[in-house]
């Protein structure tokens, strides 16, 4: 993302994030029975060979918030995108572009008129390529382990795997090294089917799951070893 790109991103960022809001106050009701349709920008974006020199540039203006080499925040307030898998990233940002994932602090950076539908591509093949640095923080009690490893086990690892390597071709996330801040909020947003774009096969079986599951399970996922 060039100097005239970020002035871009400072002056839409006012408008965008109230435009966001409106958007969230007035149609984050049911996750949409139709996920992750490949069409439109999300299908060019897949089409493309991303570049991760040009994806490291585009990405300097996204580090405020999610930190230099994409670890995000230890309090889970943002992801760490780090070795996070190219169709993911594409899907989520794709999606937040369209509405119909809800992220009104995200809406404004992945703008048509911030992002193009390459340098969506070319931020993709950046992240993926980064290192997953194992880092203190971003963990949650450590109190309830044990269940949260038997639901990882029973209701996850189909999907997910062993590993919480999670499944490119799929776009299944990898969850391994995640904040377990970001992993409570974003479980309890899918569970309450209010993201937009959540798999509904995921939302079926974390429904009947207490705020207590979902933080154990969180737990457990925040402590597994990053490869």
């Amino acid at each position: 993302m060039n100097q005239f790109l970020k002035i871009v991103v400072f002056i839409l960022c006012g408008p965008l994030a109230m435009a966001a809001h409106s958007q969230l106050s007035g149609s984050a009701g049911k996750t949409d029975p139709v996920w992750n349709e490949i069409k439109g920008e999300k299908l060019q974006a897949l089409q493309l060979k991303g570049d991760a020199a040009r994806g490291a540039e585009a990405f300097q203006a996204c580090q405020g918030c999610h930190r230099r080499g994409a670890t995000g925040s230890g309090s889970g307030a943002y992801p760490r995108l780090a070795g996070q898998h190219a169709t993911v990233l594409i899907e989520q940002i794709t999606d937040i572009r369209s509405g119909r994932r809800i992220n009104p602090k995200m809406a404004p950076f992945s703008d048509e008129h911030v992002l193009t539908v390459q340098e969506i591509a070319d931020v993709a093949s950046y992240l993926q390529a980064l290192p997953m640095q194992s880092q203190e923080g971003g963990k949650g009690p450590g109190s309830a382990l044990a269940r949260g490893r038997e639901l990882y086990a029973r209701d996850c690892v189909v999907c997910h795997g062993e590993r919480g390597e999670g499944n490119a071709q799929k776009f299944i996330p990898l969850l391994t090294g995640q904040h377990y801040g970001y992993l409570l909020r974003e479980g309890a947003l899918i569970r309450d089917e209010k993201r937009g774009n959540a798999n509904p096969a995921m939302v079926k079986v974390i429904k009947p799951y207490s705020d207590e599951d979902l933080a154990a399970v969180s737990d457990y996922l925040s402590r597994m070893p990053v490869p």
